[in-house]
């Protein structure tokens, strides 16, 4: 029992970092129609700003707000200068732009910082554990799930009681219909990236913590792992981005926990036949989009 509710917690910790992630795939992906697959480059700047803010000795509460910072302003340039002038164009040659943005951003990233790992300097107390009955819990974690749940409550209050926020909603309905509503498309286009780039920063930081390193191609396996994530929720889905994250912290974290030592080596096809399973039953995902509708043929 008390491995359970360890591997669960381990599962909360993970989950919540792929749920803020798909989060902003979702944010992106339900005004525009577009996956950005540079999602991932964001939470590497996050990681590069932590990492020279310690080689300055920037005390880390300030460093954390930096980076996120850092990821918020990224995507809003990289919403200006790389996508803005291709948002007319088909859903493909964004989908293009974003992988061209991904990889100029990861070859900046070998060629001027470096091509190997790099190590962050990170406050003592995140390495530390907690022992809660029989339960031992790192630092990490806790401070993973709590970031986690602070996110989500004040994107839900954002989305429901600010302006910007009830914009970008009405957006993701109906964006012809929100633009003849008086809706700026531009306001509320960089607006959905910057709040991409907030998620994208916060789980930098969470990833980074439990990594205590960065390297050109950090934000790649995570934001996979969320694109897969949006997809089981409901892709265009904003509560479905969230239960996806969980759901697939969960698959991964209990397969390596309880898997037979002889099955870990296919850990990950198994994961993925999970999702595949539960999306033959639920194909609009688990928690479907009022505006994006599958059709099983």
């Amino acid at each position: 029992m008390d491995l359970f509710l360890q591997q669960s917690a381990n599962a909360l910790a993970l989950g919540g970092t792929y749920a803020l992630l798909a989060l902003g795939l979702a944010v992106v992906f339900s005004i525009m129609g577009l996956i950005n697959f540079a999602h991932g480059e964001l939470m590497t700047i996050s990681g590069y700003t932590l990492m020279y803010c310690g080689l300055a000795g920037v005390p880390f509460v300030i460093s954390v707000p930096l980076a996120i910072c850092a990821a918020m302003l990224a995507a809003v340039a990289m919403e200006r200068i790389a996508f803005r002038p291709v948002r007319n164009a088909s859903g493909a040659t964004m989908l293009i732009t974003s992988f061209a943005v991904a990889m100029i951003l990861q070859v900046v990233f070998q060629n001027f910082i470096s091509a190997r790992s790099q190590a962050v300097l990170l406050p003592a107390f995140l390495s530390d554990s907690i022992v809660i009955g029989g339960l031992i819990i790192g630092v990490n974690k806790i401070v993973a799930i709590a970031a986690t749940v602070v996110m989500l409550v004040f994107l839900d209050r954002f989305m429901t009681k600010q302006k910007t926020g009830i914009a970008m909603r009405a957006a993701a309905e109906d964006f012809a219909v929100a633009r003849l509503m008086g809706i700026r498309a531009n306001t509320v286009i960089a607006g959905a990236f910057a709040l991409s780039g907030l998620l994208a920063g916060v789980a930098a930081v969470l990833w980074v913590s439990q990594r205590a390193s960065v390297d050109p191609l950090m934000g790649f396996t995570p934001v996979l792992k969320a694109f897969i994530a949006a997809i089981l929720g409901g892709l265009g889905s904003l509560r479905g981005a969230v239960v996806g994250g969980f759901v697939l912290g969960f698959i991964e974290v209990y397969l390596a926990a309880f898997l037979p030592p002889e099955l870990q080596e296919f850990r990950d096809p198994i994961g993925l036949g999970i999702v595949v399973l539960l999306l033959l039953f639920r194909p609009n995902g688990l928690v479907p989009s009022n505006v994006l509708k599958a059709v099983k043929v």
